[in-house]
This record gives C-alpha cells, sequence and structure tokens, in this order.
C-alpha cells in the first residue's frame, strides 16, 4: 500500500516555506528521479553509479531521509518500493534560487542575474536570455 505522504502540491500551491531544502547528495537524487520519472532504488542507483560511485544502500537511506523530509513520495504497493520527486524540477529550482538570493543577495534578484550574465560565455545563450526578458516585458 502506498505511503500516506501530504498530496503532491500543485507548483501555484507551493510557497517557500512547504518545501525543504534538499542537501547536494539529495538534489542528485532528485535530478535523477526527474529524469527517470518514479522509479525503484535498484533504478536509480544504476544511473547515479554511472556518474559517482555510490552504494545502492546509501542511495536508499537517502531516499529514506527524503521520504521524512517530503521531497520525495514512496509506493510500497509492489515488493520494491517506487519513489517519485514531490515537487517539479521548476518549483525546487525556483525555491532554491529564491533562498540564494535572500542569503547571497540580500533579496536582490537584480544583482543575481547580473552576477549570472557576467558568467555566460555562450552567445546562444545570451541570445536566448535578451528573448526571455522581451517576451517578459510583454
Amino acid at each position: 500500500m502506498p505511503s500516506k505522504k501530504p498530496h503532491k502540491e500543485s507548483d501555484n500551491e507551493l510557497n517557500n516555506t512547504q518545501l525543504r531544502k534538499p542537501t547536494e547528495a539529495e538534489l542528485s537524487l532528485l535530478t535523477t528521479i526527474w529524469k527517470l520519472g518514479p522509479s525503484t532504488v535498484r533504478q536509480i542507483h544504476t544511473l547515479l553509479n554511472e556518474k559517482q560511485n555510490i552504494g545502492y544502500t546509501t542511495v536508499l537511506k537517502i531516499l529514506q531521509i527524503m521520504f521524512e523530509k517530503g521531497l520525495v513520495q514512496r509506493d510500497e504497493s509492489q515488493r520494491a518500493h517506487v519513489y517519485s520527486a514531490l515537487h517539479s524540477p521548476d518549483i525546487t529550482q525556483q525555491h532554491l534560487v529564491g533562498d540564494l538570493i535572500e542569503k547571497v543577495f540580500a533579496g536582490n534578484s537584480k544583482d543575481l542575474i547580473l552576477q549570472a550574465i557576467k558568467s555566460i560565455t555562450c552567445k546562444a545563450e545570451l541570445a536566448d536570455i535578451e528573448q526571455a526578458i522581451v517576451q517578459a516585458k510583454g
């Protein structure tokens, strides 16, 4: 039977106080789950292990912690539990960027954007950003 955790929040319902900040290791697992979709520990471990040497039990333990933190949900209806992300990549990124703006840039998003633009070396990326700014202006 699936483990009951709070229902998956829609992107509009979620605010920064509801989303626990994932650690670097948790973010690595979330990225893998977003890529694979709902997955077993074995599937997540197999993909992660292609990039970094990580043990199966380590992946399992991190997923258990993430479940307790409300970062993933777990379906226990089958022998191999299936984990899925509770929040979309977009919502998680928005939360992390918002946290970065508050902690590093004293709430000033303009400074974050200017620093990000300074680090861009690809002209195609810069053109994409310019187009997004034009669209945002309406």
